[in-house]
């Protein structure tokens, strides 16, 4: 049975701040003390902060366009600005490359962290160190998703946690050979934690006890093995994009059929 809470009294983080040293207090103090096979879960806010991913806003653009990989779909909002779908460096397609100012200082906005899966494998590995056992780590931001409204949280750091449950190969309940099935477990523990968490409650991290299967070694893929490869993406751009692209290409096309093919001159 899984059990999932949220310690409170974490203070806010600034840059330099020892992330581990703050989860284990808040544990103690909570009194559930940190035990190896637990799974903690982090808003990559916190993380992004001690890390000192942290921009004064009238630089929101500049860091946008550094974050940002590829535009997927831009839409113009009624009351002004736009909404920006990219794919960031870290290959995450969502709003506004992850750039956000809720949960930031007055005048600053937060980026993501420079590698989520590597800032978890230091957070496990510390926390690991410190409880004597296997420690797994999730670090969770909120992301929307294609055809559906709202938004939930998802995995975009993982360590020493299988983020994916390999049931290919298996059969289900009535004996049927599962083929593709492969539920996303940093997904789903991400969006359970933040349950407790919460967007206004004041508590950045979460404890899920129960799911010590799902934990092992550092040296597992990371969350970054989660983004869906270029190749198997069917939905590369959004509709109006893919329109222009289309006509583009077809006027491209038609330009260069009735150009003709090249004569030389043999005179």
């Amino acid at each position: 049975m899984l059990s999932i809470w949220a310690p409170g009294g974490i203070p806010e983080v600034t840059e330099g701040d020892d992330l581990a040293a703050l989860v284990l207090a808040a544990c103690e103090r909570a009194g559930t003390p940190l035990e190896a096979g637990d799974v903690v879960v982090v808003t990559s806010k916190v993380v992004s902060k001690a890390e000192g991913r942290v921009r004064p806003e009238e630089l929101r653009d500049a860091a946008f366009a550094e974050e940002t990989v590829r535009t997927v779909a831009t839409r113009e909002r009624a009351g002004g600005g736009a909404t920006r779908i990219v794919e960031s460096r870290l290959g995450i397609v969502g709003a506004s490359a992850g750039i956000d100012a809720s949960n930031a200082a007055p005048g600053t906005v937060l980026l993501l962290p420079i590698d989520p899966d590597a800032s978890a494998r230091a957070l496990a590995e510390a926390l690991g160190a410190a409880t004597g056992g296997p420690i797994g780590v999730i670090l969770s931001d909120t992301l929307g998703r294609a055809w559906r409204d709202g938004q939930t949280d998802v995995a975009i750091g993982a360590a020493g946690i299988r983020v994916f449950d390999e049931l290919a190969g298996q059969v289900d309940a009535a004996g049927r050979p599962l083929r593709v099935t492969r539920p996303c477990l940093a997904d789903e523990l991400a969006a359970a934690a933040d349950l407790v968490k919460g967007k206004t409650r004041r508590l950045p991290v979460a404890i899920v006890r129960g799911a010590a299967e799902m934990v092992g070694s550092l040296d597992l893929p990371g969350a970054r093995s989660i983004a869906r490869a270029a190749e198997d993406d069917l939905f590369r751009l959004g509709t109006d994009e893919a329109y222009a692209q289309g006509y583009a290409d077809g006027y491209d096309e038609g330009t260069a059929e009735a150009s003709g093919p090249d004569v030389e001159d043999d005179e």
